[in-house]
């Protein structure tokens, strides 16, 4: 049996080409291979690009997605780590989550220092990554993010710092797990549903709300043939007044509105009965992200409307 990893850059695989010109992706996969201890067990790898995560493309999500899958199906492979950059990590980890329906375990790492920096700590979480895809106990969990001594839930993982090792959290939730030495502990674990897949829909608009927004960016995007805009809303999800006329042109022009809550944690719910109140939004007809930032919603809305779904589908498979 083997664990398969698979690399694509970030910056965990970062280091200065050149004195005073920054880090750039520069590491290959024997690099991390030759920095496994001795009498490791058997890690098959392969390089699927070598980008920092901004960098990426849907088709980038795509192919990666792929490869992935067809390693899962190799009877050898018992899980599978990727290593990533940390600025798209949750919005690749949710995707796989959603769209493979392996009970193997897929875990997802990286680093927040490069390689030259004191303190470079890609390696650390790196045999951390392999250590959970290769546990028992991580079966049937789904995707996985392993970082610090940590495992979170792809649903709920988010980077909360720009600059700390200690960036990944899952606010309302907590890791869903920890590495301690050669043991792997996990405190919880959660249902999920996989979203049959066939491509990303690519026509999907991610909007954060701030006080006093007019709606140009909504109606922007209805200028576009938005086929789906999620929207970031104050609090559990609330939108201005002014906001509700252009929602429901919105909806009733056939474009999914998703409404998700620009605070870190929460769901998506209020007792209220004003304009642009839960009440009000939910006889428009828009659906809820609830437990989803507006990165993830955006993610799963293009894997729904990417399947060819309409009408109830959408929404019935929204709420799955």
């Amino acid at each position: 049996m083997a664990v398969a990893l698979v690399t694509t850059g970030g910056t965990i695989a970062m280091r200065e080409r050149a004195k005073g010109q920054g880090a750039i992706p520069t590491l290959t996969p024997q690099d991390f291979l030759s920095q496994l201890p001795e009498g490791f067990p058997k890690v098959i790898v392969e390089e699927h690009c070598n980008l920092p995560s901004s960098h990426f493309t849907l088709q980038t999500l795509q192919s990666l997605r792929e490869r992935v899958q067809n390693l899962l199906n190799r009877e050898e492979v018992e899980g599978v780590v990727i290593t990533h950059g940390t600025d798209t990590m949750e919005e690749t980890a949710y995707f796989l989550d959603i769209t493979i329906p392996s009970e193997k375990p897929i875990v997802l790492t990286g680093a927040m220092r490069t390689a030259e920096e004191a303190g470079y700590d890609g390696i650390a979480n790196l045999l951390a990554a392999l250590k959970t895809a290769s546990s028992p106990q991580a079966r049937g969990r789904g995707t996985m993010v392993v970082m610090n001594d940590e495992i979170h839930a792809a649903r709920y993982v988010t980077k909360s710092h720009t600059l700390s090792t200690a960036t990944f959290v899952s606010p309302g939730w907590g890791p869903m797990g920890r590495i301690d030495g050669e043991r792997i502990t996990f405190a919880w674990d959660l249902n999920r549903k996989v979203i049959p897949f066939r491509e990303l829909e690519e026509k999907v608009y991610l909007i954060k709300l701030g006080v006093g927004m007019e709606d140009d960016f909504l109606r922007f995007a209805l200028e576009k043939w938005a086929k789906g805009v999620v929207i970031e809303g104050m609090g559990a999800g609330r939108v201005p007044p002014w906001w509700m006329p252009t929602i429901r042109e919105a909806i009733g022009k056939g474009v999914t509105v998703v409404i998700a809550s620009r605070c870190p944690a929460g769901g998506i719910y209020d007792p209220y009965g004003y304009p642009g109140a839960y009440r009000d939004l939910s006889s428009a007809g828009v659906l809820f992200a609830h437990h989803l930032n507006g990165q993830k919603a955006r993610i799963r809305l293009m894997v729904i409307l990417g399947s060819g779904a309409e009408g109830d589908r959408v929404r019935e498979l929204w709420y799955e």
